[in-house]
């Protein structure tokens, strides 16, 4: 049993909901717990509040720092939307391993996130498109110097409502000098250093008039992986086409359940490595229709062109067809306005306790 202590006063009649800055508002409410002597302990979801750590934090000064993205969204009947959260933490426990540090029971997790959402389910936004964003977060809480893993860690999920994360098309240029991942690495983990290492290469790229970046890969910077911080999907002849999650792209749960969704609708989908020379070619012949990104916080966002070697190749974005579908799908599905015949959305009822299976 999660212990509840709730806030004296909400906060959320000082949010403007018709106006919400993604990643800036956060809801009443986090789940926390403690990793100590073994053990996950003082499980708790409590007042959103600020943490007192020591300078000597290991995660600070070596890393040992994992994350997850995932959205609630509101039923057409009001009651809150979870999509595949079992995936979500196995996600998770998967970055842990990685990243040297201890699973989180998945039973936890789920109840956690379940009773913080109901919690929460005032701060859901309304309108396709719209959610409670949550992030769950481990990070390690060693106060030490010193290169080893940390003997204790803390759990965090926090809850921030949210609307689109792009509002518009996006522009990327394929990197040639900079890398995202490579295997053997930490590319499948959701890792903090992943992203940090991005910055610097997105900065330029912004300078040069991009968006983000069509990340190559790291041996012979020929093979595409992924766009920013999202997978990526091409349609070339009308065989929808993403990379192979080959150990140094993310597996991402919205790329994993596209997948899914197109292949049941009959589309032709590939995951195979793709060169950015195949790329340019098929747009040189024609046979290249849509490009675009894929993930928890975008859902899908269409790309308007991306450069290469100097060059920009544009794209009839108004012409999409795959896009637009499975953006709409994903969005149905998450309001019930589409029959979950996958399975994947949890209903939660806030009368009760428990969560029923649509």
């Amino acid at each position: 049993m999660i212990k509840i202590s709730k806030v004296l006063q909400s906060k959320i009649d000082t949010v403007d909901f018709n106006n919400i800055p993604f990643g800036k508002v956060f809801s009443d409410h986090m789940f926390f717990a403690e990793y100590t002597d073994g053990s996950w302990q003082n499980m708790e979801i409590k007042p959103l509040e600020k943490l007192n750590i020591h300078p000597a934090n290991l995660a600070w000064h070596y890393g040992q720092s994992i994350f997850e993205g995932m959205k609630a969204t509101k039923h057409f009947d009001g009651s809150p939307m979870l999509m595949r959260p079992d995936m979500h933490i196995k996600r998770l426990n998967a970055s842990a391993t990685r990243m040297c540090m201890p699973e989180f029971p998945e039973d936890v997790f789920i109840e956690a996130i379940e009773e913080l959402v109901k919690l929460e389910a005032d701060w859901i936004p309304k309108g396709k498109g719209s959610a409670l964003y949550i992030r769950p977060i481990m990070f390690a809480s060693d106060e030490f110097i010193g290169v080893r893993p940390s003997d204790n860690y803390i759990f965090i999920i926090m809850t921030l409502p949210v609307s689109l994360y792009y509002s518009k098309p996006l522009s990327l240029k394929a990197e040639e000098s900079y890398i995202r991942a490579a295997n053997g690495g930490t590319g499948e983990a959701k890792t903090a250093g992943n992203y940090a290492a991005s910055l610097h290469p997105w900065k330029l790229a912004k300078a040069e008039g991009y968006d983000q970046i069509m990340w190559l890969d790291a041996i012979e910077r020929k093979y595409v992986q992924e766009a920013g911080t999202m997978n990526i999907f091409f349609v070339i002849d009308n065989t929808v086409i993403t990379p192979a999650a080959d150990g140094s792209i993310l597996k991402g749960i919205t790329r994993r359940s596209i997948l899914e969704i197109l292949k049941v609708k009959g589309y032709v989908v590939e995951e195979r490595p793709i060169s950015i020379d195949e790329v340019v070619q098929a747009h040189k012949n024609g046979k290249l229709t849509e490009v675009f990104g894929t993930g928890t916080a975008a859902v899908v966002i269409n790309v308007k062109d991306f450069g290469y070697k100097g060059e920009k190749y544009g794209l009839e974005v108004d012409s999409y067809k795959v896009a637009p579908f499975i953006k709409q799908y994903i969005n149905d599905l998450r309001d019930g306005s589409e029959e979950d015949t996958f399975g994947w959305m949890t209903k939660l009822e806030l009368q009760t306790a428990t969560a029923q299976k649509l």
